[in-house]
């Protein structure tokens, strides 16, 4: 069987689950669709209907930008489970050349952005360590 090679795992995947924490120290997930490039993870907010324009995942990482991001790939055969975690610091990027990368790279991987605009900012994740598991 061929090595695990968690970052490329990790980049294939077509969604990661985003964790922060808020400053009453609770910890608050959410799923992002993200790109990957130099250890450096991208993500950003869309225009697809959100509750709230004020996200509290924007506001986490103001506040804490130590962050986790968590893919797993499950499969009723359990010798083929595997999981990558990314564990880095995060920024909020409201214009400049971080957020046309992060456009760039997003739009490359999800053909859903020809169809939805990539209006808000991007968030990069400079992956201090990666971590996996593998069946």
């Amino acid at each position: 069987m061929a090595e695990f090679d968690a970052p490329a795992m990790f980049a294939q995947a077509p969604v990661a689950t985003l964790a922060t924490v808020g400053p009453d120290g609770a910890p608050h997930l959410v799923p992002v669709v993200f790109a990957v490039h130099a250890d450096v993870v991208y993500t950003a907010i869309d225009a697809k209907r959100k509750s709230t324009h004020r996200l509290r995942r924007l506001a986490n990482i103001e506040g804490n930008p130590r962050v986790s991001l968590l893919v797993d790939h499950y499969a009723e055969d359990w010798a083929q489970l595997w999981w990558v975690r990314a564990d880095g610091l995060a920024a909020v990027h409201h214009s400049g050349e971080e957020m046309a990368v992060g456009y760039a790279l997003l739009r490359r991987k999800y053909v859903q952005y020809q169809r939805i605009a990539l209006n808000g900012p991007v968030v990069t994740i400079e992956v201090r360590r990666w971590t996996s598991w593998q069946a």
